[in-house]
């Protein structure tokens, strides 16, 4: 195996990154993997870290930390991306969803994670970009988030103890019923103009799964060229809350006001103020229009599992 760059979030998971980064290395020398290990500064150093590593000829890049430190390392690997797959991207999973991770088949468990990283068993994913309001440009590689996803991301940045389902359920509950306003909004999905209609969420999916145990996007694939597109039309609160544990079984779709769409390409369009979460950040609280387009197989991770869903 080539050598690794191991860029540890030492503030992810409330401080577990910094906990777990000792026993990581020592798990990592176990295994006889030759590799180097930084910790990030700040927000946004994951992505510079990430983009050196390529340009110093690492061919593998570790994330540990969540969701949010994988959306950084996927963003430096794509800087240095010249047409042909970037990567590869593992796991130790340290944050409080690690979504994308486990939708690739690395557990919380950080033996099995190491011993994944010495074995190096690969496979090509797609990745997501987006720009909002012409301005703002990022890649992505599990899911964007327009209203209510918004809220709750925008909720979690407030609470700085919790972890996991005691985090997320708390904020999903506050938002259903005190900060959720639907939107109206005009869909372009591949050239296709939707009519304009109130929603109170829109779910771009790379990815089954995001905040740690809701599976949004049931049936996303992420090797198949194509997002995976959730639309919840405006309905009351009471609906809202007894639709939150099939989100979490991923049993949604079949309620009468959600909708299930494909599409590589969607322009989103509203007078109202977009809320965007982006793998799981908050992006901005003001967006009016919204582009995402699927790179197909631009990505190699590091996964047990084959082809199919992610």
């Amino acid at each position: 195996m080539s050598k690794v760059k191991v860029i540890v979030n030492p503030n992810a998971g409330r401080g577990y990154g910094a906990e777990l980064s000792p026993r990581i290395a020592k798990c990592l020398v176990e295994r006889a993997v030759d590799f180097d290990l930084v910790h990030t500064q700040g927000p946004g150093h994951a992505i510079e870290l990430a983009q050196q590593a390529t340009a110093d000829g690492y061919d593998t890049v570790i994330a540990v930390g969540g969701d949010g430190t994988s959306h950084e390392v996927v963003n430096g690997l794509m800087a240095e991306a010249n047409g042909a797959p970037v990567g590869t991207l593992g796991w130790v999973p340290a944050g409080s969803g690690n979504d994308f991770a486990a939708m690739n088949g690395t557990p919380a468990d950080l033996v099995t994670a190491c011993d994944l990283i010495a074995q190096g068993n690969t496979r090509l994913v797609d990745v997501g970009h987006i720009t909002i309001d012409g301005r703002i440009k990022r890649y992505f590689d599990n899911t964007v988030g327009i209203g209510f996803d918004g809220l709750v991301c925008m909720e979690t940045y407030k609470h700085h103890r919790l972890r996991g389902m005691a985090l997320y359920l708390p904020v999903v509950l506050k938002t259903i019923f005190l900060t959720l306003r639907p939107v109206r909004a005009t869909i372009t999905l591949d050239g296709r103009t939707l009519e304009p209609s109130k929603l109170v969420m829109i779910v771009i999916a790379n990815g089954q799964r995001e905040g740690g145990s809701f599976f949004v996007a049931p049936n996303a694939l992420c090797d198949d060229g194509l997002f995976d597109i959730i639309l919840v039309e405006q309905m009351s609160r009471l609906h809202i809350l007894s639709l939150v544990p099939r989100f979490m079984k991923g049993s949604h779709l079949s309620d009468r006001l959600i909708s299930e769409t494909r599409a590589r390409h969607m322009i989103i369009r509203s007078e109202d103020p977009l809320y965007v979460h982006v793998d799981g950040e908050v992006f901005t609280e003001e967006a009016h229009e919204i582009e995402l387009e699927t790179i197909p197989g631009a990505l190699r991770v590091i996964s047990p599992l084959g082809n199919g869903p992610c």
